[in-house]
């Protein structure tokens, strides 16, 4: 008999992570090979955040790349699709892609935030809707196209197939739903993409953020992935292990619009090297402090590919705790205390 699931309810998801990689690679319920990856799978499966400002796992064995999971929602909200920008953060991106210049399924943002045939974009529609009826089920936004499927060995087919807003008692809740999801990988960007969206709902539409659920019908690990998630399960499990603990940043609720058009400015300049920031001038854009920091962790992986010193330690130590903490471990080798060894 296959396991009875309840679904997870926790504040934050490095919790919930480890719960999932727990659940799929103990309690799994089929072995699946699917174009060439074996795999563990559980179906059906449901969790809940109920701070979705706690969106990352903070794990020694396994530190996200906090720059990518930034750049790849800022990818989304520009409704973008290409392997310029993107690719930049995550070169092995371009696997999936048919043509070597964009992407399909992956590019979420050309669904959500690109202009269709009448100049709107989906986003726009659906926070039209919430603010004309707060109580409406309908603000739901689709991803998944059947078309997708009519491209013959098709080699990247979204993941997601809808997210819905809930605007209750003024708090925005969003729900996403998965055709599948990587728990080992993939979700973490994922979820960290949609809370981080659903947090820029909240901010446009003026109402409190809500919590995020998380719906998978194929939650599965990888089998090339299994060694790995057991020592990240027993990281977790070792005596006197205590979760680092960041009291997650807060997204100001100005005028988002206009910020993600400075920020993503910044963004194009950093990657093709044509600018350098220093603290300093990262202030002088007069953008809010969130932002700024992100503006810091784009400045700090140009110095990784760009250059082959250390990275700044005056950059490091004006950067969000939870942010430093990520980088530090991330990129071990590029820190000040390793710069001889560069």
């Amino acid at each position: 008999m296959p396991p009875t699931l309840t679904p997870w309810t926790t504040s934050s998801f490095h919790d919930t992570y480890l719960e999932v990689l727990h659940a799929t690679t103990t309690s799994a319920e089929y072995d699946t090979s699917s174009r060439g990856n074996d795999s563990a799978e559980l179906t059906n499966v449901s969790f809940r955040i109920t701070d979705p400002r706690d969106r990352l796992p903070f794990l020694k064995r396994r530190p996200v790349n906090i720059v990518y999971n930034i750049a790849e929602a800022l990818w989304y909200a520009a409704g973008r699709d290409d392997l310029d920008m993107i690719g930049y953060y995550a070169p092995g991106m371009g696997n999936y892609s048919a043509d070597g210049k964009a992407l399909t399924g992956t590019a979420y943002g050309t669904k959500l935030f690109a202009p269709d045939g009448q100049g709107v974009r989906q986003w726009d529609r659906v926070l039209d809707l919430l603010r004309a009826d707060p109580d409406t089920k309908r603000a739901v936004l689709g991803i998944y196209r059947p078309e997708e499927l009519a491209v013959e060995n098709n080699p990247d087919v979204s993941c997601t197939v809808a997210a819905q807003f809930l605007l209750r008692e003024g708090q925005l809740h969003l729900t996403c739903y998965m055709r599948g999801n990587d728990a080992y990988m993939g979700m973490v960007s994922d979820v960290f993409a949609f809370t981080f969206l659903q947090e820029m709902a909240a901010c446009q539409l003026g109402v409190e953020l809500g919590h995020y659920t998380h719906h998978v019908a194929s939650m599965h690990v990888n089998t090339r992935d299994a060694k790995n998630v057991r020592r990240l399960l027993n990281e977790a499990n070792q005596e006197g292990y205590v979760r680092p603990a960041f009291t997650p940043p807060v997204m100001p609720t100005a005028d988002v619009t206009l910020v993600l058009d400075t920020v993503l400015k910044h963004e194009e300049l950093l990657r093709a090297n044509q600018v350098q920031h220093t603290p300093d001038s990262v202030a002088a854009t007069s953008l809010p402090e969130y932002w700024r920091q992100v503006l810091l962790l784009f400045e700090a992986y140009r110095q990784i590919k760009y250059t082959d010193h250390a990275v700044s330690a005056e950059l490091l130590d004006v950067l969000d705790p939870g942010y430093q903490w990520l980088v530090r471990h991330r990129w071990k080798n590029r820190m000040p205390q390793f710069e001889a060894n560069t």
